[in-house]
Formats: structure tokens, sequence, C-alpha cells
């Protein structure tokens, strides 16, 4: 009996051992794999396009809306700065004023601009805060031509609607020096003859950007004027010593390239803030994953977009 059991067991042991899988079964697991594969690179290039899909919609919103509440925010504390300064007989009058130093109230009577709010300086830095004073010119109200740049797509676009304007609509300055009304001339673009100006008299010139055809009204890319001239308000004289000439940052249509650095800054925190989130994704509950990643990630996002828009002409 036990002979007859013995190469029973040693044969079963040698077929189990020595089996091989048939050519159909090598075949599935074959395609098994290269279906995987297929799925982790397909999956890898839908993540990607999402994220950039992702992006792009972030900075248009933080773009578009809230870099108006940033810019709402920064007017109702120049007011009440202003308005101090104007009781006390201290706003600046020149001719060399701190960057960023609230130095006129602008009132065109039209919704967006009623007491706006303009501050020395005219860099894409500066143009968050409101419309800038070019600061090679002199303050309005001064003789000479007095030059006023201002956004017209982003923070809060304060001179978007000021190329409908007609001839004859009156501006309505405030300085340190008194009030002032102005009427508007014409509304000028690159090429445009400039008007000469008697000696002693007083002009305003505002500046914003605008953009002809599909891009209108959300991707200017060139400069246009309004001239208006002084109507009310003795002109003052222009003090000495003001600056002849201003950087390439400061001028119409240029961005500020000292935010690059500051975007090099906010790069990295975004990548930081990526990994940290990644991390605590698979080590913490999804839930408190949100609350503690999504604010941080948030507020690293707003740093990056605004360092972007900074880059980019300080007109838009």
């Amino acid at each position: 009996m036990s002979t007859i059991e013995t190469p029973q067991r040693d044969e079963l042991v040698i077929d189990v051992r020595t089996k091989e899988p048939t050519p159909g079964s090598a075949i599935r697991v074959q395609r098994r794999s290269s279906g995987g594969l297929t799925r982790g690179v397909g999956g890898a290039v839908l993540w990607t396009f999402t994220a950039i899909a992702a992006l792009s919609l972030w900075f248009l919103f933080h773009a578009l809306i809230l870099t108006s509440l940033q810019e709402h925010g920064a007017q109702v504390r120049l007011r009440a700065q202003f308005r101090e300064q104007v009781a006390a007989a201290t706003a600046p009058v020149g001719p060399r004023i701190k960057q960023g130093s609230p130095v006129a109230r602008l009132d065109l009577g039209l919704p967006g601009l009623h007491n706006v709010i303009v501050v020395e300086g005219t860099s894409s830095s500066v143009l968050i805060r409101g419309p800038g004073h070019l600061a090679a010119t002199p303050l309005p109200g001064q003789s000479g031509v007095s030059v006023i740049f201002g956004r017209s797509a982003t923070y809060g676009a304060p001179f978007r609607s000021i190329t409908n304007l007609s001839s004859g609509h009156t501006i309505r300055v405030t300085t340190g020096q008194g009030a002032f009304t102005y009427r508007i001339d014409r509304i000028r673009r690159a090429g445009d003859p400039i008007l000469s100006l008697t000696a002693g008299a007083s002009r305003l010139t505002l500046v914003t950007s605008e953009a002809n055809g599909w891009r209108s009204g959300w991707a200017p890319d060139h400069a246009v004027y309004v001239d208006a001239s002084l109507q009310t308000g003795a002109a003052q004289p222009a003090p000495a010593g003001i600056p002849t000439a201003v950087t390439k940052r400061s001028q119409a249509m240029e961005g500020d390239p000292s935010a690059l650095a500051i975007l090099v800054f906010w790069l990295q925190g975004l990548l930081l803030a990526s990994v940290l989130v990644s991390w605590a994704w698979t080590r913490w509950l999804h839930g408190q994953t949100w609350i503690v990643g999504l604010p941080i990630v948030f507020a690293v996002l707003w740093g990056v977009s605004g360092a972007v828009l900074r880059l980019l002409p300080n007109l838009i």
C-alpha cells in the first residue's frame, strides 16, 4: 500500500512545481500591465491639465475680483489719511514726495470715480492702491502738465470708463493747495499731436490702457490719454526741484521687475505648501487636511498671483 502512495505524492509535487502558465494566461497578464501603465499616464495628463485650468481660473478670479476688494480697502484708508492732512495743512505739494503718499482727491462724478485718492508714483506696485501721479510732472492745480495714471482692468479699474467721457465733461481735483476744476478737451492716442500749453497755464492728463476688438475690456495693450484744461481755481506755481525723469518701471505700460524676487519667494512657498498638504492628506483625516491646508494654499496662491500682476503693465 505504501509503495503505491509514495509515487503518487511525488508526482503530485512535481506537477505543481513545474507547472508553467499557458500562452493565453501570459498574454492576459501582459495586457493587464499595459492597461495599468496607460491609465497611469492618462491620469497624470488629466491631473496636469486640471491643475493648469484651476490655476488659470484662480488667476482670473484674483485679478478681476479680489484685487478690487484690495484696492477698495486701500482707498478707504487713503481717504481718511488725506482728509486729515488737508485739514492740518500738511498734504504734500512737492517737489519730491514719498512714493505711495496721497497727493490729491479726484472726482469725475461717475461710478467708481467719486472721491478717488491719487497717490504719488506710477509703478505697477504703487498703482495697486489707486491712481498714481507721475513724479516727473507738477501736481494738479500747478502750472504745467500734470499726469495721472490709472488702471483699466485690475485693482478696481478706476480709469476703466474715462475713454467714454466726452469733451466738456468736468473733473474736480482737490490737493493741499486747494480745489480745482478741469474741463476735458479731447481723448488722445499714440500718434495724435500734443497741443501746446500757454505759459503759466495748467493741464491735467489722465492715462489708462485700452484694447480693440475681442481684447477690449479685459486685455488692454496700449495707452490712451484724456487731456483737460484748468477752468476754475488759479494755477499755482510749480515748485523747483521736480524730477525731470522717472525710471522705466514708472512709465506707461511697464511692469515692475522688482516683483520677480517676490514671485520666486511665493513660488517656493507654494511648493512647500503642496508638500505639506500632500503629507497631511496621507496621515490625517481628510476633513482636517481641508481645514488646515486650504487657508494656507489660498494665502500662498494670493501671493503668487499678486506678484505676477505686478510684473504685468502698470495700466492694466
